[in-house]
């Protein structure tokens, strides 16, 4: 039992995790580039400018999602295993959703490293 709820809280982590980075990314995309904004309007439009993109307060809140569910599986299994299969499965999956989201290109390289990094969860699952 203890081993379901520690992958489903990974899970859990690894879907909010990859949600929050997309649509942080997709939000600071769409505001632009925050150096010369801050260099022209000041910092009070840069902070005003994030704060009101929907985009960026609903990856917030995904961020927080995953810190908490983080918080829960250390609490059910050792850092040794949870640490490196959230990091390495939201690694794997912000490939996937930058492929296919933000239309990233992603080069051979990338999909390499990524199913290496699999394969390394893959080792710690069993």
């Amino acid at each position: 039992m203890k081993a379901l709820y520690t992958w489903s809280s990974v899970l859990a982590v690894v879907l909010a995790s990859v949600s929050g980075d997309v649509l942080l990314s997709h939000a600071m995309k769409k505001i632009g580039d925050l150096g010369e904004l801050r260099r022209r309007r000041g910092v009070l439009t840069v902070i005003g400018r994030v704060l009101s993109t929907r985009a960026f307060l609903l990856g917030l809140g995904c961020m927080a999602i995953a810190f908490y569910s983080l918080l829960f599986a250390l609490s059910w299994n050792d850092v040794s295993l949870v640490g490196p299969a959230a990091a390495s499965l939201t690694f794997v999956g912000n490939a996937f959703a930058a492929r296919i989201f933000l239309r990233e290109n992603v080069d051979r390289r990338r999909w390499m490293a990524a199913f290496f990094v699999a394969g390394g969860v893959l080792l710690l699952a069993v």
